[in-house]
């Protein structure tokens, strides 16, 4: 076997493995009961999550916005199955909100609807997401739903068009990679929506997903197109370099707004680059003690940052994560995005 498609084997055999790992219960609990292991690990985390209360992400916001960038606020979680898990999640939504407001934050918070409810009951997850929107809609935040598996496609587009006619700053997150969503796209999205362009991070099955390959970028460019067209708030969720520059080429005329939203800790560099170009940028950031999943992920995503995170566990961080997005470029004054 050549030595190049070697290589990208392992890495797509430790991408899957890596996703593997983190939605095996008996792993996430052995880590989570070895105070040593859990340190060593935080470690690594901490340049993906801003930490573990909700004041550690208010403040990275503050510092990011007074650079120029918008935020992303999620506080991490998904699948929960007791009432009491789903209602103090959404309290924990509900505070983040206010805070928010209170402290001039405009922006953006993100979440699963598996946080709120929705594997326990749809009707309870729409109510959650409601009071979340009366929250929310008069201070001008954003609240995005994060999609999840295939699996639950289509009651989270359902929720989501229940709840958007009612606060239309409600968005939803769009996977590229999933057959069905050029066609769920034409189907719920209107003028002014707003709506996330993600690839898509889960394991599908083949029949009903495309992998990554040059395919899939055209799948996302395709997708791009139409929201444009629909006149819809765009964010365009990728890392993806070679992508980026293929959108850059496109005309965006139509649309009502589009970003760039990049996950805090992955590609700063590439954020100040894009800000340097006077492209508006989004950084997503995340907060709370479920980060072992969310580790897993960012990792899974692009194996070589394992051994980012292995110097992140003997060395530490040299610098505050937040500090590779300042930029002096700019005048922290005037931003080229929307107030949100």
């Amino acid at each position: 076997m050549n030595p190049i498609n070697r290589e990208q084997q392992v890495m797509t055999e430790a991408a899957v493995a890596l996703k593997s790992i983190a939605r095996r219960p008996d792993v996430k609990s052995s880590v989570e009961h070895n105070p040593q292991l859990y340190r060593l690990l935080q470690r690594a985390a901490a340049r993906y999550v801003t930490g573990d209360q909700q004041s550690q992400a208010l403040e990275v916001a503050q510092r990011l916005r007074h650079d120029g960038y918008a935020v992303s606020l999620e506080y991490i979680g998904e699948n929960t199955r007791t009432l009491a898990e789903c209602e103090h999640a959404t309290q924990e939504l509900a505070t983040l909100i206010m805070n928010m407001g209170q402290q001039g934050i405009s922006g953006r918070v993100s979440f699963d609807l598996s946080h709120i409810g929705l594997l326990l009951d749809k009707e309870l997850a729409l109510q959650h997401l409601l009071q979340l929107g009366e929250l929310a809609q008069p201070l001008g935040i954003e609240l995005f739903i994060s999609m999840e598996e295939s699996a639950k496609t289509e009651y989270i587009l359902h929720i989501y068009q229940q709840a958007v006619a009612k606060y239309p700053l409600i968005g939803i997150t769009l996977q590229a990679h999933l057959h069905r969503t050029l066609e769920d796209a034409a189907a719920v999205l209107s003028a002014g929506a707003y709506v996330r362009l993600v690839k898509g991070a889960y394991e599908e099955p083949r029949d009903i997903s495309l992998s990554r390959s040059a395919e899939l970028d055209q799948r996302y460019i395709e997708l791009f197109r139409l929201v444009v067209e629909r006149g819809c708030h765009v964010s365009v969720a990728t890392h993806d370099e070679s992508l980026i520059a293929s959108l850059l080429e496109l005309e965006w005329s139509g649309a009502a707004s589009v970003e760039f939203e990049l996950l805090y800790g992955i590609r700063p560099e590439l954020c100040v680059q894009l800000r340097q170009q006077e492209q508006p940028v989004r950084v997503y950031l995340t907060y709370g003690q479920e980060w072992y999943l969310y580790l897993c992920h960012r990792i899974a995503e692009y194996p070589p940052n394992l051994f980012q995170a292995l110097i992140d566990i003997v060395d530490g961080q040299r610098e505050e994560p937040v500090m590779q997005y300042v930029t002096s470029s700019f005048d922290p004054n005037h931003s080229t995005h929307s107030a949100t």
